[in-house]
């Protein structure tokens, strides 16, 4: 969930901006249609990260939640440090709490994330790192993991982001302890051992600074064309979006999202969100609107882009501010729940449609 800068490119144009006066997203009978029912019109679900502790302490919260979106995806409460704090125990309580919100909601939930190099538990680190876990006994570990979260949850998530984060910006692979201790090979055992636990789940590689063609999503695509034609259920490509305006627009998206549809795979955007340096003032919400608007044309211009998450959606609960030092505003409201220029401008983009 990071970002560093890219490739300046011409901004599009302010036709794509939404104006008008913003309202609470909590207003009643009398707010237009949610993201969600325009999503539903679009053939994509809208999505967002949730914040476990702000849906079970925050009524607004909550209800804006619900309202707004068709998919959900836990922000942390699926990762392996938050499930299996201590080996060999589970701890699934906020993240079946996740699952039962979006079943009385009408949600799906995708899974995020099976394999990361980051927030894994302080046992499975410190073993690795004393020496008391060797290779053998990792590889093991990491199967247990995998087909266990993968059983507890089959049949309720949509998308597993199965591999997240593999790669260097150059292309190259990331010096994680999983490369380190097990080889690359370890990738398409990831995805091998998630399909057998839950055939039906579509099973994703997840990265960020992939939005267009460059050095990183180019080892992406090379090595999602290498295992589907071994075989390996590789069947999906997201791309995160974590932009910021003060870095251009990236160029290529649409492009980058035909070459892995051409590979016969799903594409979406996982955890959308567009950053700013501080203070805010009307000409960069502005902009913020345009790098929304885009990736959304993007993901509507392809068949294969099947959801568009943002990565939260009201600056109240936002990670950014608490990463990038002096940065912030990144979502679609601010923090009383107020619509942002670029919540108009996703509503204008779904309600066009494909």
């Amino acid at each position: 969930m990071t970002n560093f800068p890219l490739p300046a490119v011409a901004l599009m144009g302010a036709a794509l901006l939404v104006t008008g006066v913003a309202q609470p997203a909590s207003a009643h009978s009398s707010q237009p249609a949610p993201l969600r029912a325009l999503a539903d019109r679009a053939d994509v679900r809208i999505g967002t990260a949730v914040n476990m502790t702000a849906l079970a302490d925050d009524t607004t919260y909550r209800r804006t939640t619900a309202r707004e979106f068709s998919s959900v995806t836990a922000e942390n409460v699926m990762k392996w440090e938050s499930v299996e704090p201590q080996r060999g125990t589970y701890d699934w309580s906020k993240a079946d709490a996740l699952v039962r919100f979006a079943r009385d909601h009408g949600q799906a939930v995708r899974g995020h994330t099976l394999l990361w190099h980051s927030q894994l538990p302080g046992w499975l680190t410190t073993g690795v790192a004393d020496g008391s876990i060797d290779a053998a006994e990792l590889r093991g570990i990491l199967h247990d993991h995998i087909t266990t979260e993968v059983k507890h949850f089959k049949g309720k998530i949509y998308q597993w982001d199965v591999v997240n984060e593999v790669f260097n910006d150059d292309g190259t692979l990331r010096n994680s302890i999983w490369l380190q201790q097990l080889g690359p090979s370890y990738i398409a055992d990831a995805f091998r051992w998630a399909h057998a636990a839950d055939p039906k789940a579509k099973l994703f590689l997840n990265d960020y600074n992939v939005e267009g063609i460059n050095a990183k999503s180019t080892a992406y695509y090379e090595l999602a064309g290498r295992l589907r034609a071994e075989g390996v259920p590789v069947q999906g490509f997201g791309i995160q979006g974590h932009l910021g305006i003060q870095y251009g627009f990236p160029g290529d998206v649409s492009d980058n999202l035909a070459r892995f549809a051409g590979l016969g795979m799903q594409t979406a955007f996982t955890e959308v969100d567009v950053r700013m340096v501080l203070p805010v003032d009307a000409e960069k919400l502005a902009t913020q609107a345009t790098y929304f608007r885009g990736l959304l044309d993007a993901c509507l211009g392809s068949r294969s882009c099947t959801s568009f998450t943002v990565w939260g959606y009201t600056d109240k609960y936002s990670w950014v501010p608490g990463v990038f030092t002096g940065q912030g505003a990144a979502t679609l409201m601010d923090e009383d729940f107020v619509t942002k220029p670029a919540y108009g401008a996703l509503r204008e983009g779904l309600a066009a449609g494909r």
